[in-house]
């Protein structure tokens, strides 16, 4: 199993029986792909859907239905469709349980950048923003470093901020961590790592639980 699978599985274990979730571009939409069929909870998405669902066979793709992300979707019985501004009303309401993102670096006080580097071409900060700001629960899934091996988890973002103090968990291939006053407190390791390995390649400064369980 890749560490990527790993993660995925893991994430899925996030989502509460009867719970309204948002998965955002990139990893949390390859969550879809480890969803249970029965899942007992409803999907939205900002463009006006709940109750989305994973991609649709390619005979029964429509281009009236897509989610954010633009990608063709099916949906569950009981699924409903609406217009942007109840969407959003529905984020800005703090409706939506829980809200899965994906994140180019964090920070150890919960700060978010998701949606711009400088010099590259970005469609603009979008639903994430609301959704960071308003969502009760907001679990970040991310690789840990990246192509060069440099930490994404930091000690002050450095990248444009999407939201302030927003988010609750990381997750990412080597580790799942809460967010908490005292810093970032490491709950599960990879089973190949010990606390000095994950700080090695952590930039932010961790606690670790008395117990840490294995990812």
């Amino acid at each position: 199993m890749s560490d990527i699978e790993t993660l995925l599985k893991r994430a899925v274990k996030e989502i509460k029986p009867g719970s309204i979730l948002n998965l955002g571009i990139g990893l949390p939409t390859q969550l879809l792909d480890y969803l249970p069929d029965n899942l007992d909870a409803l999907i939205h998405s900002e463009n006006g859907v709940l109750g989305s669902w994973k991609q649709a066979p390619r005979e029964q793709m429509s281009a009236s239905l897509i989610d954010a992300a633009g990608a063709y979707v099916s949906t569950v019985e009981g699924s409903s469709f609406f217009d942007s501004a109840v969407s959003f009303a529905m984020i800005r309401r703090s409706k939506i349980d829980l809200t899965m993102i994906g994140a180019f670096e964090v920070d150890q006080q919960g700060n978010l950048a998701n949606w711009k580097i400088p010099g590259k071409f970005s469609p603009g900060i979008g639903g994430a923003m609301e959704l960071a700001q308003k969502t009760p629960r907001l679990v970040v899934l991310m690789s840990h470093c990246d192509k060069q091996g440099r930490s994404k988890i930091l000690q002050q973002c450095r990248l444009p901020v999407t939201a302030y103090h927003c988010i609750s968990r990381i997750i990412t291939d080597k580790a799942v961590m809460d967010v908490t006053p005292e810093g970032l407190l490491v709950r599960e390791m990879a089973q190949e790592m010990s606390p000095d390995k994950l700080q090695a390649i952590t930039e932010a400064r961790l606690i670790f639980a008395d117990k840490v369980g294995v990812l």
